[in-house]
């Protein structure tokens, strides 16, 4: 039924990128949903003189935007306007200051925003991978739905770059085809994120989350060693659901162990939700054609008032310091932006917001190869959950509650679970402070 207007859409890359402007707004799917054929066009217009300046607004990017137009080279015409930048705008950064120069303009926000802001922005063009067209008419762009569909949906113009390894799934993540301007077919291997193993810290601290995580909670869970430790940890667990910003390998395991049935969850029951999704081959085998697995926006799944209406939310997030009143900063190392709030703060306050929640934030007691204490008397960084919003903080030295705590119990507790060498110095920070 919808062949004719397919056929009538496909062209070529080349072809497709000239509907993005010269100048104006470019919005992309997120990591893996970045479509490296259509970016590789792109490239070619800004090398032929064809682009005068593009402000491109987008997530986590990954190695298709890193190896086509976010060359530095590129920055005069190229203006990255990053939510969440990775190495690649981090090394931009650096370029840029070298040479006394500001190539990369972060934006500050809450990730459930994000859709709200880029609507306000105006999207000219967007451009995004999917999977092939299903008998609606419709193509699922499987591992993001987060931004990258509410986005896709009220842009002027959106391309789509149609590739058979992207995973199809259920939810509200895709787009119809009288949507689509453009259609680009491409066949090309998904973005994998490296296996990391796990530390005996990942372990230790692990051990700490389980013991507050019962049977029948609805977990979410971040990226790293830690949470991957708990999601192996939990697998003798019962009845846990999954309503989280990223599904990765960790989760599917525990998922397919048979410790998730969802079937204790007031909303999306029996369902395992997600914004994004993130892992190797077989994960994104997994995913596919999969009726448990639902991926929705942003804006829904990590919107505080939704994440609140399940019970036993546990949320398991990371930090990079803590304050000793108990505020966090988990985006920036030095005064400098390293990364982004991302959705913490949304489930921080979502997971207190459940009947018996728990928000969580985990990291190892220092950094630096121990040089460096992650709690400290007062944090350098943003402010990335506030005092007032944070509830438990955990290192390998045990776990630290805020919640009905003075400033100087909250310091006498956090001190408690720092790594002993900086104990005493953070004792002397906190009387300077008049915590104690």
């Amino acid at each position: 039924m919808y062949q004719t207007e397919y056929n009538s859409k496909l062209m070529s890359p080349a072809d497709a990128v000239k509907l993005i402007p010269s100048r104006g707004t470019l919005s992309m799917g997120m990591a893996v949903s970045e479509p490296p054929a259509l970016l590789t066009a792109l490239e070619d217009r800004v090398k032929a003189g064809k682009i005068d300046e593009l402000r491109v607004y987008y997530s986590h990017s990954i190695t298709a935007a890193a190896f086509t137009i976010l060359k530095y080279e590129y920055m005069s015409v190229i203006k990255p306007h990053p939510f969440f930048p990775t190495i690649v705008e981090r090394r931009l950064v650096e370029l840029g200051r070298q040479d006394n120069r500001r190539v990369v303009f972060y934006m500050p926000g809450n990730f459930s925003a994000m859709p709200r802001t880029l609507r306000e922005i105006g999207i000219d063009a967007f451009i995004m991978m999917v999977a092939p067209m299903d008998k609606g008419g419709f193509f699922s762009c499987g591992t993001n739905a987060d931004y990258t569909v509410p986005t896709a949906r009220i842009a002027k113009k959106l391309i789509v770059e149609v590739n058979p390894k992207m995973p199809r799934v259920f939810g509200d993540s895709s787009v119809h085809i009288s949507e689509v301007a453009a259609i680009v077919e491409n066949e090309s291997p998904l973005f994998s994120v490296p296996d990391r193993p796990l530390t005996p810290l990942d372990a230790l601290i692990g051990k700490h989350i389980v013991e507050m995580v019962p049977d029948r909670a609805c977990l979410q869970v971040g990226i790293g060693g830690v949470p991957n430790a708990v999601c192996a940890a939990l697998h003798g667990h019962k009845d846990l659901g999954i309503h989280t910003e990223l599904m990765m390998p960790s989760v599917a395991a525990l998922i397919q162990c048979g410790a998730v049935t969802n079937k204790y969850k007031n909303v999306n029951r029996y369902k395992n939700v997600y914004t994004l999704a993130a892992g190797d081959e077989a994960f994104y085998e997994f995913l596919n054609d999969n009726s448990s697995m639902e991926a929705r926006p942003v804006d829904y799944v990590n919107d505080p008032s939704v994440i609140g209406r399940n019970d036993l939310v546990i949320s398991i997030s990371a930090f990079l310091e803590v304050g000793l009143d108990g505020e966090v900063n988990s985006e920036a190392i030095m005064g400098r932006q390293y990364s982004a709030p991302g959705g913490q703060l949304d489930f921080v306050r979502g997971a207190q917001l459940s009947k018996g929640g728990k928000s969580i934030l985990a990291a190892y007691s220092t950094a630096g190869r121990g040089a460096i204490s992650r709690i400290v008397p007062k944090i350098e960084g943003p402010t990335t959950d506030p005092r007032t919003d944070t509830q438990y903080i955990v290192t390998e030295y045990g776990v630290a509650c805020m919640t009905g705590k003075s400033t100087a119990q909250r310091a006498e507790a956090l001190i408690a679970i720092a790594h002993p060498e900086f104990r005493e110095g953070l004792r002397l920070g906190a009387r300077q402070l008049g915590y104690l």
